[in-house]
């Protein structure tokens, strides 16, 4: 399968995004005291506790 070229358009998005998330992957949280032990329960835009999802 032959791989198009993608517009200008579409690479600077691409590249935007990347920056975007690079960026993102920088920012330092601060240290939770006495939180919960495991990942983050919001990391998906909703609460997930022990595998059950809720919307708020």
């Amino acid at each position: 399968m032959e791989k198009r070229e993608l517009p200008p358009a579409a690479v600077r998005a691409l590249a935007e995004a990347e920056l975007r998330h690079a960026a993102a992957l920088k920012v330092e949280r601060p240290k939770e005291i006495n939180g919960r032990k495991g990942p983050e329960p919001t990391r998906y835009g909703d609460w997930e506790r022990k595998g059950i999802t809720s919307d708020f």
